[in-house]
């Protein structure tokens, strides 16, 4: 597989049981201390795209890709400063299983000397990467062994594959530091993102009614058009070389059958029309799990790239304004709660595999076959979801936190709007894919995101909790 390398800057509940494993990076005595000590970072690419065919992520019926688009890829920053070390990794995925994170980030730590706590694997939520993990990648493998006698479409043990190349690329940009310079700020981008969910005159609330539906009210909740921005130069030069973008826009813009990155793709190629060949955008999801591109005031919709175009030109246009940051004081905090799971009965999930199996979906109306897809998915847990929150902050000013899963976005935007730092970046998707993540509201409301839910109402709110908490608790121990 290809690499590349280049150095830069780099609610609470009585029946939740929340069991916090906190981790902080060691801070010496003085902020004067910690601030003298000069910080280093390199990011690193490296190629994760599976071999053709593969059967892709994203929809509910079996596809297999028949090309390439652009490549998939895996993109990791390190930061040190002192004895002090963080990683995060950009990966053109739908999802991050739970085995790969786990396995890619204790195999990483044992290399490079990180702490696993230190580091985070992010996916983008690309619709057209792999279905690698699963109940649908289990019910898909399990019907072709079934028939063929063996997966004829899983030639090679992509997970695995996986984590060693996360490691990799994790242990190259760890070896490959320099002294780095960072800026960072916030842009504003109104016209991409809508939320997806909408109030109908029938009184229900739908995902995706349809443009211009006549049924609708309003939409059912706001969009975050906060651009996060963290640019990355050699301590030496004014030249950007790498940026951390973080943008609330679900990655479902791209159709047909062939690997891509969705429109992060375009932004880096825009990027680096004004910023060099070696320019790496590192994109993170912002928490967007009921926001999408679709305008229902219209029949007309942006393009892949048109999308990608335009929030590059928004990240360019904002970049000569962004604040240096000063007196870098890197440290993480990271968080594990226990959410409850949904639950259901022996006949529940034997009649979920049943319908899964029907091999005549129309027989099924398309929320039925979620359900189905959701009980199996929550068959896979263990009676409760260990949820990650992890907290990076690179001065008094910036953090960037990571959660798992879909989050709906009034969520990220009460993470932000609670934090102390000026700056806060509000990252989905860190780690596990364990589904969408809504709020009470939504539970209450329904319609697909909360039927494709495998936490209990409230579970989505200790994300908040958890990560106002570790942003203060780093907020106060700043120098």
């Amino acid at each position: 597989a290809g690499m590349s390398v280049f150095m830069g800057n780099s609610i609470t509940s009585a029946l939740i049981k929340v069991i916090v494993h906190v981790t902080l990076l060691s801070l010496v005595a003085t902020g004067h201390a910690v601030g003298a000590e000069q910080l280093r970072a390199a990011i690193a690419t490296i190629d994760i795209t599976p071999p053709i065919p593969y059967r892709l992520c994203g929809h509910f019926s079996e596809r297999l890709s028949t090309g390439i688009n652009d490549p998939l890829l895996a993109k990791a920053v390190v930061f040190k400063q002192g004895d002090r070390a963080a990683a995060l990794v950009f990966c053109d995925l739908a999802q991050i299983s739970l085995d790969v994170s786990t396995r890619a980030r204790a195999r990483a730590s044992r290399e490079v000397g990180m702490p696993v706590e230190h580091i985070a694997i992010v996916a983008t939520h690309s619709h057209t990467g792999p279905l690698y993990f699963g109940a649908l990648r289990k019910h898909f493998h399990e019907r072709a062994v079934q028939k063929h006698g063996t997966d004829i479409y899983e030639t090679v043990d992509y997970s695995s594959e996986l984590v060693e190349k996360l490691a990799t690329v994790i242990g190259r940009a760890a070896n490959s530091t320099s002294p780095v310079r960072l800026e960072a700020g916030i842009a504003l981008e109104n016209r991409l993102s809508f939320n997806r969910r909408f109030h109908m005159k029938s009184g229900a609330v739908r995902f995706n009614p349809g443009a211009q539906n006549p049924n609708i009210i309003r939409p059912a909740g706001p969009i975050d058009p906060e651009v996060g921005i963290v640019t990355l130069s050699a301590a030496d030069s004014a030249e950007h070389v790498g940026a951390i973008v973080s943008f609330a826009l679900h990655l479902d813009t791209m159709n047909g059958t062939r690997y891509s990155a969705d429109f992060p793709a375009v932004v880096q190629d825009e990027l680096r029309r004004s910023y060099g060949e070696k320019f790496a955008s590192l994109f993170g999801a912002g928490t967007c799990g009921d926001i999408n591109h679709i305008d229902v005031q219209s029949h007309d919709r942006l393009t892949t790239q048109q999308i990608g175009t335009m929030l590059a030109a928004t990240i360019a246009q904002k970049m000569p304004a962004l604040s240096p940051l000063e007196n870098v004081s890197l440290a993480v905090r990271s968080a594990k709660v226990n959410a409850p799971l949904q639950t259901f009965s022996s006949e529940q999930i034997a009649q979920a595999r049943d319908n899964l199996n029907n091999e005549q979906p129309r027989k099924l109306t398309f929320l039925e076959r979620v359900e189905a897809y959701k009980i199996l998915a929550v068959d896979l847990r263990a009676g409760s979801l260990p949820m990650e929150v992890q907290v990076f902050r690179l001065n008094s000013d910036v953090a960037i936190v990571t959660l798992p899963g879909e989050v709906f976005v009034d969520l990220g935007i009460a993470i932000k709007t609670a934090s102390p730092f000026k700056t806060t970046l509000v990252i989905e998707l860190a780690n596990d894919g364990p589904g969408y993540f809504p709020t009470r509201r939504a539970f209450v409301e329904g319609s697909y995101e909360t039927v494709n839910s495998r936490v209990k109402p409230g579970g989505s709110e200790m994300l908040v909790e958890t990560a106002i908490e570790l942003l203060t608790d780093l907020a106060d121990d700043a120098p």
